[in-house]
């Protein structure tokens, strides 16, 4: 019988945020790829917070953005609030985060993908893989469709075999009023791969008409030249700006959840899987800090002009009466109504020890997972993966080439190469703090670190790097202009008095003055003309004169940091995969052979971050190769 349906090179299974980026970044390098998702309505839905960024998460997604994928130019289409977290402290901390609008980010995914050439897109649910000789050939469908390719990659989210539970109350499903999907985990685990489980949450949503907004703090977001993508559409002009609001718990409502404890499933053993420890449930929150008398809570909109509101930090699978009677006892929230509980949600993953760094799995050639599948969670984590997943999956296929980025050139570095080397015991997320070179990672350096490499891999359009360029020029030349302008007391002595600085006593360097704590650049535009007049004859937007203004500030901690990176570097070009039979290293401890055979490490610095391999190992293994 005649085939109808087309072959593939690269079939992405699932349209979350992973599964996006990945048939995105694949199609837009030139494979044909396929993706199959259940519900074409739900095109990267943002299934629990509303929101894109956060502390290391806005910095990942300016990387996203910068390799040339697409999750920040969807932000800010569907921005409704934008900030810019940690700004009272250095810039290596400053992380952007947007509200969005939920449909809106959703829509747009949906028609940035039908409008990508060479991405088509199948309903169905894949329920199993295609396989011959350890190498993948495709999948099928639950109606019984075959698609072929040589490359699949699994972006299952908390789909596979999912479990959802409120109170005593648990039904199947990938997330509420989507069914899970089934057959997949049970031939992975046939195929040899370590299969386990993890459980995530998400609140209660509520009906803003029935909030006293007048008794919650306000909070609204900035209007300023910030955003995600350093293509600079102006969409704020189109956007619908809104504020999000702070409430907070108290014993009795505290009291009120406690009374729910023995029909959680938390604590009654129903729920059996680890949580995200840094995004606890409300029950969790109160069982692990039962000294603290309040919690801060955040009511965020679900959109420009829906009464749908998430409220953050009330994550919850208690039943829902209780959730009701502790909601009800907060303040603004006496009168509260709700569209639906929060609940919780048991799924399979697969520890990412099984992975090489290009997301592509050990056992089975050509087989890719990436997001939730590999127990991380967060819609930025995952889009990050995808896109790597996507590439390295077109570049294996087409060029037998691998694209992975260093612990010092991004955080999706770091996010996988914590991953593939350290596994995981628990939801994994990104923080500043999991980043040896933070000061070199900076949200606003993204494109200066990465854009060249997304133009070499053929992601990052003409248009795009144009844009990187004139941004590197004028940037280049503001620095150079404000290194050589020199400055007279009286020009600045009266500032430099108003904010308890030394003033002068005679000219110098502009340099010198910016380099005091105090001083932003702003400051001196309204006092020093010329350089006023310098930034409007050469047309130097906001964006940039932040990015100069840094590189000056901070170039001693650069270039400290850059040293420091480059020294370590060593150990991570000293390549050993493939040249040892760990089990035959006598010299080495018991624990060190098991890992290292588990992990089976890329490079020298990979096998030293191994959990269990002591610096007397490395040193083995360095003698071995004659170092």
């Amino acid at each position: 019988m005649e085939n109808l349906l087309p072959d593939y090179d690269i079939i992405v299974v699932g349209a979350g945020h992973a599964g996006c980026e990945a048939a995105s970044a694949a199609a837009h390098l030139g494979s044909k790829v396929l993706l199959i998702t259940l519900d074409m309505n739900k095109i990267a839905q943002m299934s629990c917070n509303p929101a894109i960024g956060g502390i290391a998460k806005g910095q990942i997604v300016r990387e996203i953005d910068a390799l040339g994928g697409m999750t920040g130019i969807i932000t800010d289409q569907s921005s409704i609030q934008f900030r810019m977290l940690n700004l009272s402290k250095g810039p290596a901390m400053w992380s952007p985060r947007a509200q969005c609008d939920r449909m809106k980010f959703s829509a747009n995914w949906r028609h940035s993908l039908e409008n990508t050439d060479g991405l088509d897109m199948w309903q169905d649910d894949a329920v199993s893989l295609l396989i011959e000789n350890q190498q993948v050939k495709g999948v099928k469908t639950s109606f019984g469709a075959i698609f072929y390719a040589r490359r699949v990659i699994l972006t299952n989210g908390t789909f596979l075999n999912g479990l959802m539970h409120i109170g005593r109350v648990s039904f199947s499903g990938g997330r509420i009023a989507e069914p899970a999907t089934y057959g997949l985990t049970a031939q992975l685990k046939e195929l040899g791969f370590e299969v386990g489980r993890m459980k995530t949450g998400t609140p209660v949503r509520i009906d803003g008409r029935s909030i006293d907004f007048s008794k919650l703090m306000e909070q609204d977001g900035e209007n300023d030249f910030h955003c995600f993508s350093f293509i600079h559409f102006d969409y704020t002009n189109d956007l619908v700006h809104r504020p999000c609001y702070m409430a907070y718990t108290n014993e009795r409502v505290h009291e009120a959840l406690r009374e729910g404890f023995a029909d959680s499933p938390l604590f009654n053993g129903t729920i059996q899987s680890v949580g995200p420890r840094y995004c606890p449930s409300i029950e969790t929150k109160l069982n692990t800090f039962a000294d603290k008398n309040c919690h801060h809570l955040f009511l965020e909109p679900e959109g420009e002009t829906t009464n749908e509101f998430y409220l953050n930090g009330f994550s919850s699978s208690l039943p829902w009466e209780i959730q009701l009677r502790g909601l009800r006892l907060i303040e603004g929230f006496e009168q509260v109504k709700i569209f639906r509980p929060g609940y919780a949600i048991e799924y399979d993953y697969f520890p990412p020890t099984q992975l090489y760094h290009t997301l592509e799995t050990k056992l089975i050639r050509g087989l890719y997972f990436a997001g939730q599948i590999n127990g991380t969670t967060g819609y930025e984590e995952a889009a990050a993966q995808g896109l790597m997943a996507g590439v390295n999956a077109h570049l294996s296929l087409h060029f037998n080439k691998d694209f992975i980025l260093n612990r010092d050139e991004a955080y999706i570095g770091v996010l996988i190469d914590d991953l593939v080397t350290k596994g995981v015991d628990e939801p994994y997320r990104m923080f500043t703090s999991r980043a040896e070179y933070r000061i070199l990672l900076r949200q606003d350096d993204a494109d200066n670190r990465l854009t060249p490499k997304g133009y070499e891999l053929g992601l990052v359009n003409e248009n795009r790097h144009n844009i990187y360029i004139d941004k590197i020029r004028k940037r280049d030349l503001l620095i150079h202009y404000i290194q050589n302008c020199s400055v007279k007391p009286e020009e600045v002595n009266s500032l430099l008095e108003s904010l308890n600085s030394t003033p002068l006593k005679q000219g110098v360097k502009l340099v010198e003055v910016l380099s005091r704590p105090q001083i932003e650049l702003s400051q001196l535009f309204e006092i020093i003309p010329v350089l006023n007049d310098f930034i409007k004859a050469h047309a130097i937007r906001k964006e940039i004169i932040e990015a100069a203004e840094i590189a000056l500030k901070y170039s001693g901690y650069i270039e400290r940091e850059r040293m420091l990176a480059d020294k370590l570097s060593r150990l991570e070009n000293l390549i050993i995969a493939g040249k040892f039979n760990y089990e035959e290293l006598t010299n080495l401890s018991i624990e060190a052979r098991q890992k290292l055979s588990k992990i089976q490490p890329r490079t020298i610095g990979q096998a030293s971050r191994i959990s269990g391999v002591s610096p007397a190992d490395i040193n083995v293994l360095l003698i071995l190769m004659g170092r």
